[in-house]
């Protein structure tokens, strides 16, 4: 959805809207994010569509009477909206493209927007009340001000586990409310100092500036400058230009004056951001020569910022060394497939994105001893490291049995369920285990279905069938009954997929639907590169609703029969 195009947004027509609206409207999803901008805004405030649409519009346009932005407790509109009821006022304040503060009266109403659940704002004809121009200096906070700053400052920065987003909101808190400048320096893993963030507002949009950015000297031990004492964990501190203008104990110290110069910065005042074990950076806040400098009774609110931002960042550096460990683990757990003289072969796999990004769904292709290839396709209950323990047992006695015999697919599950009673930490899964080999020029599927979706088959020409043979009970019930097997001679050139069921799993929909929607997808991509065909297909299918993790095991036959020379 963007911008007014005259018959709705993003040329998607909302009956009665358009020819109701002559005042200012936008639309907001249920995030609070800016979808839709009318010309009225435009006309209003200045603002085209395209430089409001994607940002919070609490952030891009709340004010009050003297530009500062509104803290969101105290939001009348913002009240509104977060309890999904209609609110009217006959005077708010919302800052213009050039940097002053327009005057108007105001609706919030909840609508639907396509599925989603938002809200229309609309913004009347200036009314008829004085508004200050914008004060020359930042405002002080008064107690009310500074308590609700510091609950919206929890509650933003540890709603995120993104340290990147984490400084994004933190920026946007105080920029234009506290200060007119936000740098943030972080120290690495490795100790090394970073400055990370240089941010200002102009004409009510803030700023990056990058060429202030990136890496910064080492902190030595015996600087007593306040940034370097601020890295090393010391008290918060008072600065300004005339701070740096002895000559400097330390290549930081340039890089302060350096700083100080570049940003016209009159005023600033330094806090150590400290997390639970150690320091991780510092925040320097800035005030420009038209703003109040900052005082000692100032500090104690930047300590109390940094204290929480030590904390959102501590979790959020937490979760990402997590991550990594996971995402390390899972590359290990999922093997490399074998290279097959003219077979293609290739495999996908997504981690759950709310979970730890390991999980217990897998693929495995291997060579078994007679020259045969084995696919497997499988899934263990749950999407954390449980599951994923419980996948790599499962998939290493199941390489044993296949690999140490020639039997069966069905026989060598039946062995896998009666082992995995007994040593394996999972508790249900299912599998397809497959054997392709070639007989008498044919390419030829022997396999079995512990509970799982059936593979799929895809012609050249786009027909398509699900191999629903061979279906048996999943892993784990303690059954006793004698797995079935099938056998399928595939065609040249058709393709064969095997997945997980978070490709087509939805709380929108019945699986029946997610399988049909990834036959109708992969018939129409039957020609394409293998590697194209499993992108488009995952890009197409997996639903945007779905939290599980998703595996997918593909080959590609050769156009003739097996054993057939070029």
């Amino acid at each position: 959805m963007g911008a007014w195009d005259g018959n709705g947004w993003g040329g998607t027509r909302h009956s009665g809207v358009p020819e109701l609206l002559t005042a200012a409207a936008y639309l907001v999803n249920d995030q609070g994010v800016i979808v839709g901008v009318n010309a009225g805004v435009t006309r209003l405030l200045g603002w085209r569509p395209e430089e409001l649409v994607g940002r919070d519009g609490h952030d891009a346009l709340h004010r009050d009477a003297h530009g500062h932005t509104v803290p969101r407790a105290q939001c009348e509109m913002m009240q509104a909206f977060i309890g999904v009821r209609t609110g009217q006022g006959e005077r708010g304040f919302f800052v213009h493209r050039g940097g002053h503060v327009v005057a108007s009266s105001w609706l919030v109403t909840p609508c639907v927007i396509g599925d989603e659940k938002g809200a229309l704002v609309i913004l009347h004809e200036p009314a008829d009340v004085a508004v200050p121009r914008p004060t020359t200096s930042t405002a002080t906070l008064d107690e009310l001000d500074r308590l609700a700053l510091l609950a919206e400052t929890t509650t933003r920065l540890t709603s995120t586990l993104d340290t990147d987003e984490a400084l994004r909101r933190l920026v946007r808190l105080l920029i234009p409310r506290l200060a007119d400048w936000a740098i943030v320096d972080l120290l690495t893993e490795s100790r090394e100092v970073r400055r990370s963030a240089v941010v200002t507002h102009q004409d009510g949009v803030l700023v990056h500036r990058e060429d202030l950015q990136g890496p910064l000297p080492p902190v030595p031990e015996d600087s007593t400058m306040p940034l370097s004492r601020a890295l090393r964990g010391a008290a918060s501190t008072l600065a300004g230009p005339d701070t740096y203008q002895a000559p400097p104990d330390s290549l930081v110290a340039v890089e302060q004056r350096r700083l100080f110069d570049a940003t016209g910065m009159r005023s600033a005042a330094i806090a150590p951001i400290r997390g639970l074990r150690e320091v991780l950076g510092a925040l320097t806040l800035g005030r420009a020569a038209h703003s109040a400098p900052f005082t000692d009774a100032d500090l104690s609110l930047l300590e109390d910022i940094t204290r929480r931002t030590g904390l959102a960042l501590d979790n959020a550096r937490l979760y990402q060394r997590q991550r990594r460990v996971a995402e390390t683990m899972q590359r290990h757990l999922l093997p490399q497939l074998p290279k097959l003289p003219d077979l293609a072969m290739t495999a996908r796999y997504v981690a759950a994105p709310h979970a730890s990004h390991v999980g217990g769904d897998w693929y495995d292709a291997f060579r078994l001893r007679d020259g045969a290839t084995a696919l497997v396709i499988g899934d263990v209950v749950g999407h954390d490291l449980d599951a994923a323990a419980g996948m790599a047992q499962l998939r290493n006695m199941l390489r044993a049995f296949a690999w140490s015999q020639e039997a069966s697919p069905s026989r060598i599950v039946e062995q896998l369920d009666h082992a995995a009673e007994h040593i394996s930490e999972a508790s249900t899964a299912t599998l397809v285990l497959g054997r392709l080999e070639t007989r008498q020029g044919a390419w030829r599927l022997h396999w079995t279905n512990a509970g799982h979706l059936p593979p799929l088959l895809v012609a050249p020409d786009g027909r398509t069938r699900f191999l629903e043979q061979a279906n048996g009970l999943l892993l784990g019930t303690r059954t006793r009954l004698p797995r079935p097997d099938a056998m399928v001679d595939l065609p040249p050139g058709s393709t064969l997929l095997l997945h997980t069921d978070g490709l087509v799993e939805s709380r929108r929909r019945p699986i029946d639907e997610g399988l049909a929607e990834v036959r109708r997808h992969a018939a129409e991509l039957a020609r394409r590169p293998l590697e194209a065909f499993c992108d488009e297909l995952l890009e197409r299918v997996r639903p945007e609703d779905n939290d599980d993790d998703v595996a997918l095991l593909a080959l590609r036959l050769p156009d003739r029969p097996a054993g057939e020379d070029h």
